[in-house]
């Protein structure tokens, strides 16, 4: 059995320091790189780039809501079409730098708002997936495993990447929680790194279906997320589970 381990990364502005994510990049196998929608900017995103590159980490575009106010995480109403044409712009951002730097693009996986309204409304959930495909049919999109997101995608003929997370409270449906809710952000390293595990050998139920997964996302922003990182890597080699994209 084998799991990628993935990371929201490159979510600063203006002067970049590498701060945890340089810790962070060593200890996973994708990186979700943000595309200046939500966070980051063109500084960033050749910085974290070229960090990926040194460490022999597979890129992907992590496209969210014009929201730098919010994070990206205030919901939106923008039509099916202008979604579609804001999450083909930040792919196409990302994919200069890693041009640029003899990588390619892997995946795409939405952020905040925008991942958490399209893994639950087909429309939505479409015009992402149409997004990526005019990309390019190649990557794959990365969705709450058993979501909209998910189904959109292989509709189209993508090869989809179903999310868990090890740090998040989940609902009875199989959603997260949202973060205003208490038991939304698990705070314990080592329950973290527990429910890293579970996931990865038992998958979740969403809608009374249980569902494999295959990434699992540890949020770069978390307090303990280098901690995370380290202390799930090290949980799941010790289940026998290879650590790897």
């Amino acid at each position: 059995m084998k799991i990628d381990l993935n990371c929201d990364l490159g979510e600063a502005f203006g002067r970049y320091t590498l701060g945890d994510d340089a810790s962070i990049m060593p200890l996973i196998t994708s990186a979700n790189i943000a595309c200046g929608f939500h966070a980051g900017d063109a500084s960033v995103m050749q910085v974290t780039v070229r960090l990926a590159k040194q460490h022999g980490v597979a890129i992907g575009a992590h496209p969210g809501w014009p929201d730098l106010q919010g994070f990206g995480r205030r919901e939106m109403a923008l039509s099916p079409e202008e979604t579609e044409s804001l999450v083909l712009y930040q792919i196409g951002a990302l994919a200069a730098f890693a041009k640029a730097e003899g990588m390619e693009l892997y995946h795409v996986k939405p952020h905040g708002a925008l991942y958490n309204q399209s893994a639950r409304d087909e429309k939505l959930a479409e015009a992402v997936a149409r997004a990526v495909k005019r990309f390019s049919v190649e990557l794959a999109l990365v969705g709450l495993a058993g979501s909209r997101s998910i189904d959109a995608a292989r509709g189209l003929g993508l090869r989809v990447l179903q999310e868990g997370f090890p740090d998040r409270g989940y609902t009875s449906e199989g959603m997260l929680m949202p973060r205003s809710q208490p038991g939304a952000i698990l705070s314990s390293v080592e329950e973290v790194a527990a429910h890293a595990v579970s996931l990865a050998v038992n998958g979740i139920e969403f809608e009374k279906k249980q569902i494999r997964v295959d990434t699992l996302c540890l949020h770069g922003d978390n307090v303990h997320a280098v901690d995370n990182a380290r202390k799930v890597r090290d949980a799941l080699q010790k289940a026998g589970i290879e650590v790897a994209f």
